[in-house]
Formats: structure tokens, sequence, C-alpha cells
């Protein structure tokens, strides 16, 4: 809307002083002749723009010239608990609303505060996909969002290993992990569970195929907590996939590897170490997934660890060593 336009042009001359049409014109994303018009808008209705001409001129308002008018809506106001991810804010459609909302709030600020507001931008930045791993596709992410927001049921076609199913779901609530978007939602099917977290499941966004919502509304579980139902759900996962456990010697450097390659896994570990060797080796106890996978894992460290058991792991690894090797020789 035009007044919402107008007000960002007002705030943006406000927290950032001059700047020229075309300056404007990209942070309101409307074209260089629209600006012109707000402008001649604004003073129009009483508030001093002054336009300096030449290389260095541009729009600004007059000095002292101060709004405490912000108007901020809910939406951008919920936005603000994105301010530091603008990425994944961005995904969930409320990018132009998070942009609108730190404009309104720098502009409600104190001077002083205002200036710290705009530091802290400047030093702190928060990027939360994992390296050398591009983010899902998510182009159901918005319409997903909403729905947890509406309280509307979903009818989709999720992709499992073992083909694509059709689900009715209750979304409860979305959670960003390393990059990755994950549903928390419960099946709406008749005869599903009781509205426990026990009956909630956890939906990789990426794989969903296919979302609609017809309008259906649902009641939140009473007393559903995302945040303790994902440590809840993060900390079964572990305990599910990493059911054995290998002694395994590192090395100096391998022990400095272990917590970036099996992350909370490999800190636990650490920490059942017993005093190094000649070498500087210690032996320490690591949680691992099943047998192939704990084998990919292990090799990961390369010369610099040694399985000592169980001896099915240790034997595994040394076949795959020996085949490795007989394939380059």
């Amino acid at each position: 809307m035009r007044a919402d336009r107008l007000l960002s042009l007002l705030l943006l001359l406000q927290n950032r002083g001059r700047m020229t049409a075309p300056e404007l014109a990209a942070e309101l994303e409307v074209s260089v002749r629209t600006v012109y018009r707000d402008v001649e808008a604004l003073g129009a209705s009483g508030i001093p723009v002054h336009a300096d001409r030449g290389p260095a001129g541009g729009f600004r308002l007059v000095d002292g010239y101060r709004t405490r008018l912000t108007g901020l809506t809910d939406v951008q106001a919920g936005s603000l608990f994105l301010a530091g991810a603008p990425g994944p804010a961005r995904d969930l459609g409320l990018g132009a609303d998070l942009a609108a909302a730190q404009l309104k709030l720098q502009a409600a600020l104190p001077a002083e505060l205002a200036d710290r507001s705009r530091r802290i931008q400047q030093r702190f930045h928060l990027d939360a996909p994992a390296w050398f791993r591009d983010a899902d596709p998510v182009p159901h992410l918005a319409q997903i969002a909403e729905a947890v927001w509406e309280q509307r049921i979903l009818h989709t076609h999720y992709r499992r290993w073992s083909g694509a199913v059709h689900r009715v779901l209750w979304p409860l609530g979305l959670v960003l992990k390393g990059g990755i978007w994950y549903l928390a939602a419960r099946a709406a099917e008749p005869g599903a569970a009781e509205d426990t977290a026990a009956a909630v499941r956890t939906y990789r966004v990426g794989r969903f195929l296919a979302v609609d919502t017809p309008g259906e509304r649902f009641e939140r579980p009473e007393g559903f907590d995302l945040a303790a139902y994902w440590e809840e759900s993060a900390r079964r996962l572990e305990a599910a996939t990493r059911r054995q456990t290998a002694v395994v010697r590192l090395s100096p450097r391998a022990r400095r590897l272990l917590p970036m390659l099996f992350g909370a896994a490999g800190v636990r570990a650490l920490t059942t170490a017993g005093p190094p060797d000649a070498d500087g080796w210690v032996a320490v106890e690591l949680a691992v997934e099943s047998e192939p996978v704990a084998v990919g894992d292990l090799l990961r460290l390369g010369t610099e660890a040694e399985v000592l058991a169980p001896p099915a792991l240790r034997k595994a690894l040394a076949n795959t060593v020996t085949e490795l090797a007989g394939r380059y020789r």
C-alpha cells in the first residue's frame, strides 16, 4: 500500500540520513519515478524533505526533524524474532515485513539506542545453514507457516524413502535446524492418537511434494511446547540411531577433529578419555550408528584413529581398508 511505502521512505531518510533516488528506489523496490512522486507527497503533507542537487546530492530530512509514527504491525512485530536470520525470514515470506519492522523500531528508539542497534547489526550476523551443504528447496514453506499460524489443517503429499504418501496433518510448529526446515505435526485422520506430544511427528519441509489448506481449522493440543518437543525428539533420534559404542584410539589430531565430525557424540566421547600413551594417543568410548554407517564415519578420521572394539566393527573397517588398498594398488 502507498501509505506503508511513504512511511518506509520517511523512516529510511530518518534512520540513514541523505539518500539518492536510486538508493531509495532499490530499498523500496519501486521505480525512481515513483520515489520522486512519493517525496512530493511527503512534502505536500508537511514533512520537511529537502532535495540537495549535484553529484553528492539526494533527499534528506531538515535537520532535527524526527517522527515517532511507526505503525508497527503485528506481522512486522512478530518478524523481529527473526531479525538475526534474514534468510529464514525470507523463506517464511516475512522478508519485507522484517525490513519494515527494523526501520520502524529504529525510528522509535532514542538516538543513542538507534545508533547502538545499527552498530550491533554491523558487528553480529546469524548464518543458519550448515557449511558445505545447500539448504533444501522449500517451495511450500510460506504456506505451511501460514497454516501453523492460522491453525489450519494441511492436506499433503510427502516423499518418504519408500515413496510418496498422503498425509492430513495438524501443523503445530516449524523448526530450523542446521539450515533445514522441519515441521512438527500430528496426523489428523480419524482414529489418530490422542492430542499429546507422543502423537506428534517430525516432517522435513523440503520433502513435501504438494500442500493444500482447504480452510478446516483445528485446536492445538493443550500444553504442547514446541521447544520441549524438539529437544526430546532430538534426544530420542540420537538414542535410536547411535545404539552401539565403539572403543576408539585417537591421535592428538583426531581428538581435535572428533567434535567437528561427530558433534555432541564426539564431545561426550572425549570425556571418557583415559591418560595418553607414550605416543600421545588416548582411548575413548564413542557412540556410533549401525555398522555400515559407523565404518563410513570412522574412515573420515583416516590414519588418526584405530578401532579397538567391538571386534565386528574392527573387522568391517579392516575389510573396507583392504578392499580400498586393492582398488588403488
